[in-house]
């Protein structure tokens, strides 16, 4: 038998596939018959001829599906921002086959082909599963694939922790900083949050005392008393303003006056940490600074936890353990002179 112009057999699973380049990215139709078979050669023309139409219970209609649903709107924004690259991706490779025919071995091929890209890899089953349970509750399918998948390992020589920020590193940081990464680093070191909520706080949010959010990950409301290096720093801000700020505008914003995202920061801190040799000290690490700076105040794990807004203390432990030795330290060395 002569095998046709574009298909290609699935080494594992044996399902047949329609493949071919389209705009620099190979494309995958299932070809949802067996090899040989009638059914398979009208399916095969049918894609060849443009005429295929997804299933209708196709990815593409479980995810739009999905997208419907309360579970989705009650995630909080960070975790659906999370997923929708996955859902993409998911649409692109498999968005027009039938959901019954995914299968274990194909999650981990999809995982491995992402290896490049460990999180997001990480997070092909985690969609998988989340769409496969609603695919039982509709009748689509009968099990989940994605249950009991092992999550790929980042490797040992891409593994790099945060650094806690030096005391040397923020007195240079203070001493020379910019006004505009200063404000960064004050607000990361001072509200005790991830870098993805610094750029959700708005004016109306700063009462010039305390800044109040909910949090991107986590959706927990939290108020924050200021230090006085944020007070300063966020006073210093508002000033510089031509105008009053109005409530909503942002904090952190561009040259425009628009909000400014994650990436336009984190661009701003990188030149910075680079001009002052600051490179080793990343914006992450300013949160377990927080968390130290906390603990040398002799804060107890629940007070600490009711600032950063932590649901494990696994880091608050880990850090705060670490501070706590290095005061227990300089103090035993002032009884040692």
């Amino acid at each position: 038998m002569v095998k046709k112009k574009h298909t290609w057999q699935h080494p594992k699973s044996g399902l047949w596939y329609f493949r071919k380049l389209s705009n620099g990215k190979m494309i995958y139709t299932p070809i949802e018959a067996d090899e040989g078979t009638a059914e398979f050669d009208r399916k095969y023309w049918e894609i060849m001829s443009g005429k295929h139409h997804a299933a209708k219970t196709s990815w593409g209609a479980l995810i739009e599906a999905m997208r419907k649903t309360d579970k989705w709107a009650n995630f909080s924004p960070r975790y659906r921002k999370d997923l929708e690259p996955v859902f993409e991706y998911l649409k692109e490779k498999i968005g027009q086959a039938d959901v019954a025919r995914l299968t274990q071995a194909d999650i981990y091929d999809a995982m491995e082909k992402n290896r490049h890209r460990v999180r997001f890899a990480n997070y092909i089953p985690t969609a998988v599963s989340m769409l496969s349970k609603l695919a039982i509750r509709k009748r689509w399918r009968k099990d989940n694939p994605a249950i009991d998948i092992e999550p790929l390992k980042v490797p040992k020589d891409r593994q790099k922790p945060h650094l806690p920020w030096a005391d040397w590193a923020v007195d240079l940081m203070r001493a020379e900083g910019e006004a505009e990464p200063l404000l960064m680093f004050e607000i990361g070191v001072g509200s005790v949050q991830r870098p993805g909520d610094w750029v959700e706080f708005t004016w109306g949010d700063y009462d010039g005392d305390t800044l109040k959010l909910r949090q991107n990950k986590t959706d927990k409301p939290l108020m924050l008393p200021c230090t006085e290096a944020l007070k300063s720093a966020l006073d210093s801000a508002k000033a510089d303003l031509r105008f009053a700020p109005h409530p909503a505008r942002h904090i952190l914003t561009r040259a425009d006056g628009s909000k400014m995202d994650y990436h336009a920061m984190a661009r701003v801190m990188v030149r910075e940490r680079k001009r002052l040799g600051l490179m080793a000290y990343d914006q992450h690490a300013l949160r377990y600074r927080g968390v130290m700076e906390l603990a040398w105040a002799e804060c107890t794990d629940d007070e600490i936890a009711s600032y950063s807004g932590h649901t494990s203390k696994a880091m608050i432990i880990k850090y705060a353990g670490e501070a706590r030795q290095i005061m227990r330290a300089r103090q035993a060395a002032a009884k040692r002179k």
